[in-house]
């Protein structure tokens, strides 16, 4: 998969890693299919109403307009782009460039794909949605299966088009008590399994967004968004670009659809997809971005397979982070997503024999030759792009709004925050405005949650961080890689460890008044000054070294920990003053791969004026003692064997 990303990533069109089996969004919603009872074309413009959290089970077939239907709603920036018809095939577009690169972003990705992406396609096409988003738990997907009793009678892709649809079903090996998607609800894993049935529940289907919005597949349309009859497919069945004209009636006699039920916007697989992955990421949050980036690339497949174009994927994603928030944060779920989290946490922790603060690492343990999620780069090369696909940026950047309940979709990956420091979170990640579509009512579609799993993006204020290393997990240690920026600083309080590690820029003062803050990256502490009144600075810059642009204070008791990567080069630079209390201590640590004489001097850090001293300066290697060596503009080592 790696070699494929790689060939692909020029265009971003990399294979995708799945996408399931239903037009709806889960078996309850089986029972949607009928007639509406009220269809209306949405209007041209936003429509209001209560929040999408409070109003998500307006979404059925019942009403199919943006005043009596939250998901219908919050898409309603679809009515920019295309204007929806009386009929299936007579809409007609409004913003005809990005729709005429919706369908070539098709023709290109169709036309390009390999056999092996089709076949790939076509098991994500019929495979249950979410048994596909499994495999984005990496180490643990395989006892998750078993413990949750998961199963899939799809894993391969006929050679040619099968002479009757192809649908998930138990395998008649599998063992006693099975189930398709997510697994059983009597299994071991049962209280995870029912928080995704949970969330893709009779409220989160895509369908009256379909026959609302009338947005055919793009196997319908030329390249002006006319609605054509005509086409070809491939071996599979799966729609192929070979004119300006493209139809898949073999694929449609497969289905048992017409044209009029057979919308494209918005994508009930990709919804799904994300639904599912969003509900296993809760209840493991130690594989969050990775079961994200999994639902992106299954969700991908669908352009792919021809059966979706972009614009639909990005409405299926949107509509599926805003129904996943509002399911979480229902109130009557409440003890079922604690059960969930908890459940998974026991489970793992026993079948891997981890602790609460060991499980991040046995879950990350695989090489990218096991995990296809392990590189955390990639998966973002992977997602990035796929947040806005073809839509471009233009006009007046409308400032985030994070909607309302959004912050329960980082309960758990980010425990250690209340809730409105999570709705600063979602909103300091968020996409920038300016991107139709995106910027539609509640603006649920500019939500990075990718980003967002990686803290703050920006400190506009003063944040305090308060991580408790008793309760485990998170709590006792996370990483914020995002570059944070912003005027305002940062405190960490509380006996756990908070790494920084992107390229800062935020201009407030940095303090630790208790527990660990380490810096890995040259500017990870900001532009502003640094405080450590109790607790450790840790720093371990293997590209140093680490930049203060301020003054650095250190308190007595506090501690500072400088791991020394070079002979000749200080692991700390400050511009600014240094101040050392009466009783502060430093830890110098000699990087594994540096070669120390008997007796050498080590550079630990420069500054414009140091005043003062530590009252202890030990070293971490065995049988050498240090001794300091200070001036008036800084601070060397010198190491001895002993």
């Amino acid at each position: 998969m790696n070699d494929q990303r790689t060939l692909d990533r020029r265009r971003f069109l990399r294979t995708s890693a799945g996408t399931s089996a239903a037009l709806l969004t889960g078996p309850a919603a089986l029972s949607l299919l009928g007639t509406p009872q009220r269809a209306a074309a949405a209007p041209a413009g936003p429509a209001q109403g209560a929040a999408f959290v409070d109003s998500y089970t307006t979404n059925t077939m019942a009403d199919l307009t943006p005043e009596g239907n939250a998901a219908v709603r919050i898409l309603t920036g679809m009515n920019r782009i295309w204007h929806t018809g009386t009929s299936w095939n007579d809409g007609s577009p409004l913003l005809a460039d990005i729709l005429r690169a919706n369908v070539d972003y098709c023709v290109e990705v169709t036309t390009e794909r390999t056999e092996a992406q089709a076949r790939e396609a076509f098991i994500y096409d019929r495979q249950h949605q979410s048994y596909a988003v499994i495999a984005g738990l990496g180490p643990l997907a395989g006892l998750y299966r078993t413990g949750a009793r998961a199963v899939t009678s799809i894993t391969t892709a006929p050679d040619t088009t099968p002479p009757a649809k192809v649908d998930d079903a138990v395998p008649a090996d599998a063992p006693a008590g099975s189930a398709l998607g997510p697994g059983a609800v009597d299994s071991e894993l049962g209280q995870v399994v029912a928080l995704v049935n949970a969330l893709r529940g009779p409220y989160a289907s895509g369908n009256p967004a379909k026959y609302a919005y009338r947005y055919p597949r793009p196997w319908r349309l030329n390249e002006d968004s006319g609605v054509v009859d005509t086409g070809a497919t491939d071996a599979l069945g799966f729609p192929v670009y070979d004119s300006d004209v493209v139809v898949a009636p073999q694929l449609l006699r497969q289905r048992g659809t017409s044209p009029a039920d057979d919308g494209g916007f918005v994508s009930g697989h990709t919804n799904a997809f994300h639904l599912a992955a969003l509900a296993l990421a809760y209840a493991v949050p130690e594989r969050f971005q990775e079961l994200v980036t999994r639902a992106f690339e299954l969700s991908h497949t669908r352009i792919t397979a021809g059966m979706h174009s972009p614009l639909d994927v990005i409405g299926g994603r949107t509509l599926a982070t805003a129904l996943a928030a509002a399911t979480l944060a229902d109130p009557r779920n409440a003890a079922l997503k604690a059960a969930a989290r908890s459940q998974a946490a026991a489970y793992f922790r026993a079948k891997t024999g981890s602790t609460a603060d060991t499980l991040y690492a046995y879950a990350h343990r695989a090489a990218p030759a096991e995990d296809p999620y392990a590189d955390r780069e990639a998966n973002a090369e992977l997602v990035t792009p796929r947040l806005t696909y073809v839509l471009r940026r233009s006009g007046r950047s409308v400032p985030m709004s994070v909607p309302k309940g959004a912050e329960v979709l980082l309960e758990t990956r980010l425990p250690y925050l209340d809730a409105a420091q999570r709705r600063e979170v979602l909103r300091t990640t968020a996409l920038p405005g300016g991107y139709v579509l995106l910027d539609g009512p509640e603006m649920w579609g500019r939500l990075d949650l990718f980003a967002a799993a990686d803290g703050y993006g920006a400190f506009e204020q003063d944040v305090t961080v308060d991580l408790n290393a008793a309760e485990g997990g998170f709590c006792a240690a996370d990483t914020w890689r995002n570059d944070i920026g912003g005027s305002g600083g940062l405190t960490k309080r509380g006996t756990g460890t908070l790494t920084l590690t992107g390229t800062n820029r935020y201009t407030g003062t940095t303090v630790v008044t208790a527990g660990v803050l380490a810096a890995g990256s040259r500017d990870a502490l900001g532009r502003g000054g640094v405080q450590v009144r109790g607790g450790t600075l840790r720093v371990d810059v293997e590209r140093g070294p680490l930049r203060l642009h301020g003054d650095y204070l250190q308190s007595a008791g506090a501690r500072l920990e400088l791991t020394l990567h070079h002979c000749h080069a200080p692991a700390l630079t400050i511009a600014g003053r240094v101040t050392i209390a009466q009783g502060a201590e430093l830890l110098v640590r000699p990087a594994e791969d540096l070669e120390l004489d008997e007796d050498v001097v080590l550079p630990v850090l420069n500054a414009r004026t140091l005043q003062g001293g530590f009252a202890r300066v030990t070293v971490d290697a065995d049988g050498y003692r240090a001794t300091p060596l200070y001036t008036r503009d800084g601070l060397a080592v010198r190491l001895t064997s002993c």
